[in-house]
């Protein structure tokens, strides 16, 4: 499972649940606090950045590839007009989130190390129609790097996802929200030994 995190709906200070979600094994944490400026950010990230640390949990940062590169991490998660946009030769890994199979194909040719797709079931976090399990299943085939779905994933559906040939589940609402992040997280996890993808 990878968490995505918005501190705004966060029930505690977000550190503290990034470290519980980190303990309890998820695969990576994507720092999303978007409204932030470089300076906030950049406290923001050095905290979460500790607390991943000492769980050996990978952490990326979403969008903002200048505090990235400052604090030397080298995870980073972009929408796609970024992915066309950005030089992306100094980051280890790279993700794209993605709407369509067209865009799965360019973020896999651009260089993307594994792909967000969504959203699949109706979200809170979204306005529209769900994309579904059909779209979820068509981005897998057409790639050959690994898809994390998005967009209401729950343990009662999570089996579902994994069936379309997705690498697992990416949540944001209930990872920040739930009162029991950890067991979020085995719930939601293919295999608590091992990471479907090594981020």
């Amino acid at each position: 499972m990878i968490a995505v995190t918005n501190r705004k709906l966060c029930t505690e200070p977000l550190e503290e649940r990034v470290g519980r979600l980190a303990s309890a094994g998820a695969e990576m944490v994507i720092l999303r606090e978007k409204d932030l400026d470089d300076a906030r950010l950049t406290d923001i990230a050095v905290r979460c950045l500790d607390t991943c640390s000492r769980f050996n949990t990978p952490m990326a940062v979403n969008g903002n590839t200048r505090v990235a590169r400052e604090l030397g991490i080298g995870r980073i998660h972009l929408q796609m007009d970024l992915m066309r946009a950005e030089d992306l030769g100094s980051f280890d890994t790279v993700g794209a989130s993605i709407h369509c199979v067209a865009e799965a194909v360019e973020a896999e040719g651009l260089g993307a190390d594994y792909l967000i797709a969504g959203h699949v079931f109706p979200t809170a976090c979204k306005v529209g129609e769900p994309r579904g399990l059909g779209f979820l299943e068509d981005v897998c085939d057409s790639v050959d790097i690994p898809v994390y779905a998005i967009g209401g994933i729950s343990p009662s559906n999570f089996e579902k996802v994994l069936s379309t040939g997705a690498a697992g589940a990416c949540i944001m609402s209930s990872a920040m929200k739930s009162d029991n992040p950890e067991l979020l997280v085995s719930a939601l996890t293919r295999n608590r030994n091992a990471s479907s993808y090594k981020f």
